[in-house]
């Protein structure tokens, strides 16, 4: 298959630069890739909002500049923070646009949310699914453009880069496209494209307990890595302070830093509301130091989750503003009226990534990155409560202007089919699920909210056994997405566990016990 432009991820991200180049170009085709159905991405389930400033009355520009630096801790890109803050209003008008709704307040005004690190109510939302809302607004629009073909349950395997061209630079670094599996026909293509967008999200599942969906196992950072792409802060893993507890492994439900910047409270297993003790600004602190208090608890008492007091609010404000999340408690037969929610921190965000700048072009020539799986700058240490979906729009609109300028020229190298000769279906599935548990458990005991040089050291070790035996598997088997993904998972861990021991001093997300003066 050839295109013009090839997105692997169907999230904000993704859409929202594929949306506005196919209206602008109508000659030029925009082909999406994503793994699962087309609406299934980490954007699906963002809860909060967007932070936008929009009452320049109370609020400014450089309030929310400032409230983003003191989050990153000092790691932020001041310029990329100014020029992604200073564009929000344009881009939120944007999704209003497409068709995206917003919650309004009784003066017809956007009803604007507040949450941890934010000095002021700027957090424009859909209820308690805003990800969802904008989610469904993109995809209607793409809809609409005949020039956009996506195709969703097909996997990009790897980038086809000069290192897999006869003949080619090996020195000059340059994207071609990807290697494509389709799940369903169980057949390997290629796609040929002048640029190339990794919209992927995260990497939340190489924890295992995580706020992500089962898809977020970080393959576009993996696909760069392997093709020689600049890849940083990768130690800066956001955990989110409340995840609704459950004794399973796998995707924990959300519930959103909003709740507590509604006024919910933070308390252990006695009673006793704990976040004081660390911090002026309590429950409305930023995640890390929430997160971080959490996991000091647990190790005090040995317990193994918090609870998340909202008993004492009003309950019928409560249940309009977050009907998603009463539901949910409900399944659990938590009545959040009576009851506190179990909450422990889970894996969240990843603040580090794909090294891009601020037209979101990567190291390798034609390759191009957008999202959660970039380090733009924008974060630096720790990410700023809702600043996320910002950054996706604002980078989508900057990669679609520099798309504008023509840079990109078509190429007509010859590109070798996928080579899997030799290679045999496994008769057994269990290797891919005992290495993928194994990861999980390592990265959870090893790599998490407080780490140390020698569970970080331990985690090298284990972590290189199961990679040769994965690569051995790798090279023998015919694909399967489960392996891929194993495979991405490990590169990812290994990019966090490599750049967490270079790491010489704690700053944001980033806690080691032997960093301490």
């Amino acid at each position: 298959m050839t295109t013009d432009y090839l997105v692997i991820g169907s999230g904000v991200a993704g859409l929202t630069f594929a949306v506005k180049l196919a209206e602008k170009f109508s000659d030029k085709k925009v082909v999406i890739v994503t793994k699962a159905s087309e609406d299934e991405s980490n954007t699906k389930y963002a809860q909060g909002g967007v932070a936008v400033v929009l009452n320049k009355e109370e609020d400014s520009f450089r309030k929310h500049i400032n409230d983003t630096l003191v989050a990153g801790d000092g790691l932020c890109d001041t310029d990329v923070v100014k020029m992604v803050i200073s564009e929000g209003p344009d881009r939120l008008k944007e999704l209003l646009l497409w068709g995206a709704n917003f919650d309004i307040n009784d003066a017809g005004k956007f009803d604007l949310g507040k949450e941890g690190g934010h000095s002021e109510y700027r957090i424009v939302h859909h209820k308690d699914i805003t990800g969802y809302e904008i989610e469904r607004a993109l995809l209607a629009k793409a809809h609409e453009l005949q020039n956009i073909t996506i195709l969703p349950h097909h996997f990009a395997i790897d980038l086809v880069t000069n290192h897999h061209i006869e003949g080619a630079n090996p020195n000059e670094l340059v994207c071609y496209g990807a290697y494509v599996f389709n799940q369903k026909e169980e057949e390997i293509f290629t796609i040929r494209a002048n640029s190339t967008l990794l919209a992927s999200g995260g990497i939340g599942c190489v924890y295992g307990h995580t706020t992500n969906p089962k898809v977020a196992t970080g393959d576009g950072i993996a696909m760069a890595y392997r093709a020689k792409a600049k890849i940083k802060d990768m130690e800066f893993v956001q955990f989110h302070p409340t995840a609704l507890y459950d004794s399973s492994v796998g995707s924990a439900f959300l519930i959103s830093e909003a709740v507590r910047g509604f006024g919910a409270y933070l308390r252990n297993k006695s009673g006793h509301r704990f976040m004081p003790d660390y911090d002026d600004r309590a429950e409305l602190a930023s995640r890390d130091i929430v997160s971080q208090c959490i996991d000091t608890e647990l190790k005090k008492t040995g317990d193994t989750h918090v609870y998340l007091d909202c008993t004492h609010l009003d309950m019928e404000a409560f249940i309009k503003h977050f009907p998603n999340i009463y539901e949910k408690c409900l399944e659990y037969h938590i009545d959040i009226k009576t009851d506190w929610i179990p909450v422990v921190p889970a894996s969240h965000y990843l603040c580090g990534g794909i090294e891009v700048d601020k037209n979101g072009k990567t190291t390798i020539k034609n390759l191009f990155a957008c999202g959660e799986c970039t380090r733009t700058g924008l974060h630096g240490a720790n990410r700023l409560a809702s600043n996320s979906l910002l950054e996706a729009l604002v980078y989508a609109h900057n990669i679609y202007k520099y798309a504008l300028e023509g840079t990109n020229q078509s190429t007509n190298v010859i590109i070798p089919d996928w080579d899997d000769k030799g290679t045999v279906i496994p008769k057994e599935h269990i290797l891919v699920q005992h290495n993928l548990k194994q990861v999980q458990a390592i990265m959870r005991d090893y790599v998490g909210i407080v780490r140390s040089h020698k569970r970080l050291k331990l985690a090298v070790k284990h972590l290189d056994v199961i990679y040769e035996e994965v690569e051995a598997l790798y090279k023998t088997s015919k694909i399967s997405t489960s392996l891929c993904e194993l495979r991405n998972m490990l590169n990812v861990a290994h990019l966090i566990v490599k750049q967490s021991l270079q790491r010489t001093e704690n700053k944001g997300g980033y806690y080691n016990i032997d960093n301490l003066d």
